[in-house]
């Protein structure tokens, strides 16, 4: 089953590794996807904003991205950009440990799990790895983040995923909307909108 287009809006609260909020606006352009979001969030005793720009091909592929970070320490900024094969640039330089890598993933996004699930578009009882361009909320140091999904069968009108980031020991199952958007992260967050 594919996903319907997305909506032009989405929200999510975040709680329990953070309490937050993220805001996410999804545009067509050329074929593919402009996605502008913002989360705002406080993290032991730490709080942040991150907005981001991403931009996607057709299939949900990853393009590029521009992520903004605020914090007390100040602000940060940093560029992405892939060539839709799996080679990336940080800044400007080539970033071969990103190598194979089709999608970003954001630490402070909720968001990002839907672009691997869009783009594998597992039948149910696949599974696959999708290593991901990880972006940290606070530093945005990027580095390359081992995921792994298993579709699962469908809970009307849900599509639902085991999934696994051995780097943090994390396991969970995600369940996604019609749109291919997370309704429930455990631990991380829910849909609010």
């Amino acid at each position: 089953m594919s996903f319907d287009a997305p909506p032009a809006d989405a929200a999510w609260l975040h709680c329990g590794a953070r309490l937050g909020y993220e805001v996410v606006f999804f545009h067509d352009v050329d074929g593919g996807l402009r996605i502008d979001g913002c989360t705002t969030a406080t993290e032991e005793g730490r709080m942040w904003a991150v907005s981001y720009v991403i931009n996607t091909d057709s299939t949900w592929t990853t393009r590029s991205a521009q992520v903004t970070a605020r914090s007390a320490s100040g602000s940060r900024r940093i560029t992405l950009e892939a060539d839709g094969a799996g080679h990336w640039l940080v800044g400007g330089e080539a970033a071969p440990s990103l190598d194979g890598c089709l999608d970003v993933d954001l630490e402070s996004s909720a968001m990002t799990n839907a672009l691997p699930v869009h783009r594998m578009q597992l039948t149910v009882g696949s599974q696959a790895s999708a290593p991901a361009a990880y972006i940290r909320a606070l530093d945005l140091a990027v580095e390359r983040l081992e995921q792994h999904y298993t579709r699962l069968p469908e809970e009307d009108p849900l599509q639902c995923y085991d999934y696994a980031s051995p780097a943090f020991d994390y396991a969970g199952r995600l369940s996604f909307d019609r749109h291919g958007l997370a309704l429930a992260y455990p631990g991380i967050a829910v849909r609010a909108g």
